[in-house]
């Protein structure tokens, strides 16, 4: 059992202001697209002139997010060959590595002091576990060339699975990128961990919706504030292959939704309280916030981070969590990181 928090006390952390990309991130600018598409012809096909006469793209066309994704990894982050199936999330990845560079800086923050980066705990020593990891394999790829951290990657989806290692054995990373399918739906950590392996940090992006029709009504308003003009009645409801960034049914939806899945995680996450320095996970929508808080309570963590980020103007964040004490933490950096 978990032990009870040094001071039950503390108040729950709050989301901190973010007023765009983390500094660290590389595409805190204008897209490149005469260097990207010099260095990927093939997104050249997807290029569009905006009103205001620059280059963009049709962001709700997962072909051309997925064009866009690999001249990104190609040119940025030295991912020569990536792809995916037909049909499977293909992430923007600007919100994708801000939630990395949020999870190293929780790292480098000390039990006394704020994080910087020089402190930040880097190379193949640093374990991972990307929970869902997709076929798309995103946060494994930037963890590692960003950190050089080692992951393991997880999923219910054997075809994900298979489509994520063709990635790392085309780009020589099957030695830092470990793949495990999980059989049990319903699990999340049980069942696919060791019983003597340990973790520095968790992160996941769980499924948001709680069914179909609420995926594709949430994509019906994605395409909307993108500037798309769709019919509202239900018969011309978009289809699940039309949503925004694609992504098959366990990648969107599950049962209990968002806050469903993060609150089963919070619960397994205690059976292994002393084996992960920090566990993490995306909360699309704040109002699931004072749900996690709560649960989050109940299985006494000792602290939780809850921290902000933006993109144009998608606001999210991740929360963060430990049931290590401050003493626990600092004897986990001198054995592990220092």
């Amino acid at each position: 059992m978990p032990r009870p928090p040094d001071r039950p006390d503390k108040p729950a952390a709050r989301p901190s202001a973010s007023t765009g990309p983390h500094p660290r991130n590389r595409h805190r600018g204008r897209y490149d697209f005469a260097a990207l598409t010099a260095a990927t012809p093939a997104l050249s096909s997807f290029v569009v002139d905006t009103p205001g006469g620059e280059a963009s793209i049709d962001f709700s066309d997962p072909a051309a997010v997925r064009a866009l994704n690999r001249a990104l990894l190609k040119t940025q982050y030295g991912i020569a060959h990536w792809d995916l199936p037909e049909g499977y999330l293909c992430p923007p990845i600007p919100g994708r590595a801000d939630y990395l560079h949020g999870l190293a800086d929780l790292l480098a923050t000390s039990s006394a002091g704020d994080a910087q980066a020089g402190n930040i705990p880097r190379g193949s020593s640093i374990r991972v576990l990307d929970v869902g990891t997709g076929a798309n394999l995103i946060y494994p790829l930037l963890g590692h060339r960003e950190y050089g951290w080692r992951f393991v990657g997880t999923d219910i989806d054997i075809i994900a699975l298979r489509a994520a290692e063709a990635i790392t054995d085309a780009n020589g990373l099957r030695k830092m990128i470990e793949l495990r399918h999980q059989p049990e739906p319903a699990r999340i950590f049980d069942g696919v961990l060791r019983s003597d392996e340990v973790f520095d940090l968790t992160l996941c992006n769980p499924p948001f919706h709680a069914s179909a029709t609420d995926a594709a009504e949430g994509n019906l308003r994605k395409r909307r504030n993108l500037g798309q003009r769709e019919a509202v009645d239900a018969a011309a409801r978009p289809s699940l292959s039309r949503l925004n960034f694609g992504g098959q049914h366990s990648e969107l939806w599950c049962a209990g939704g968002e806050v469903g899945f993060v609150k089963r995680m919070i619960r397994e996450s205690a059976g292994i309280a002393t084996r992960v320095c920090w566990f993490s996970t995306l909360i699309a929508k704040s109002e699931h916030l004072a749900d996690v808080r709560k649960q989050l309570q109940q299985v006494a963590a000792q602290d939780v981070r809850v921290v902000a980020m933006a993109q144009g103007n998608k606001q999210s964040r991740f929360v963060a969590w430990t049931f290590l004490d401050a003493a626990q933490r600092e004897a986990w950096r001198a054995s592990r990181w220092l």
